[in-house]
């Protein structure tokens, strides 16, 4: 060893080792041998890393429905909002969407988007499709989602707002805040009615999925989701 070289302290081994015990790689399948294309999906999870990179059961039921959704996806823009490790908006670039991940602007490098802060990036976003797992879980940021969320929506007419959240005890603010931004929820569905068994046995808790758009096109929307 040179003598520069820097010699790590019994602290910093610790919180190497620490880091090796908290990271895991999870294997996510789309897909069987009956129903090409099939692909599988490999992601690095840190519980250390404030939860942000962790595949919550929200993501891995948001991820299979855009599997199942997957020709309604097919050359279309998306947005993934607060992406984490972005298993939905992966998907959805497996499937063949143009898809943008964001998260807070001091965590991500693909693009930086804080809920309710306007830079000249979200200007030039005009999603068909927005994804959001899990976002709802931090109610003092309901708010700036939702601002976020309705500008996404105003910026692509007939876009769509696709999220899969906990039924927590928000959920009634999440209603007021719908009708506070002119928005109207047009497909809610319980998030392991449609989860392959094998998925949702790994699974737990009360998921929901919802599609939201801005009220002034729910006819459009209800007459696209009929056909």
């Amino acid at each position: 060893m040179n003598k520069f070289d820097a010699v790590p302290s019994e602290e910093e081994v610790d919180d190497e080792n620490s880091d090796k015990c908290m990271s895991t790689i999870s294997r996510h399948f789309f897909g069987n041998e009956l129903d090409k294309p099939s692909f599988s999906i490999s992601i690095l999870e840190n519980m250390k890393e404030e939860y942000g990179l962790f595949v919550w059961p929200c993501s891995i039921i948001l991820a299979e429905y855009v599997w199942q959704q997957r020709f309604r996806f097919s050359g279309v823009s998306v947005v993934e909002l607060g992406a984490g490790t972005s298993l939905p908006g992966l998907v959805a670039a497996k499937v063949g969407s143009d898809v943008t991940l964001t998260d807070d602007s001091d965590r991500i490098e693909v693009m930086g988007l804080t809920w309710g802060v306007w830079d000249a990036s979200v200007f030039n976003l005009h999603p068909k499709i927005i994804l959001g797992a899990d976002v709802f879980y931090d109610t003092s940021a309901f708010d700036d989602l939702f601002a976020t969320v309705t500008f996404l929506l105003k910026n692509s007419p007939g876009s769509v707002f696709i999220t899969t959240y906990h039924n927590r005890s928000g959920h009634h603010l999440i209603e007021f805040l719908m009708v506070k931004w002119g928005l109207k929820c047009v497909k809610l569905l319980d998030g392991f009615s449609f989860l392959p068994p094998d998925k949702a046995s790994g699974l737990s808790g009360n998921i929901q999925l919802a599609e939201i758009v801005l009220s002034g096109e729910l006819t459009e929307v209800l007459h696209l989701t009929s056909l």
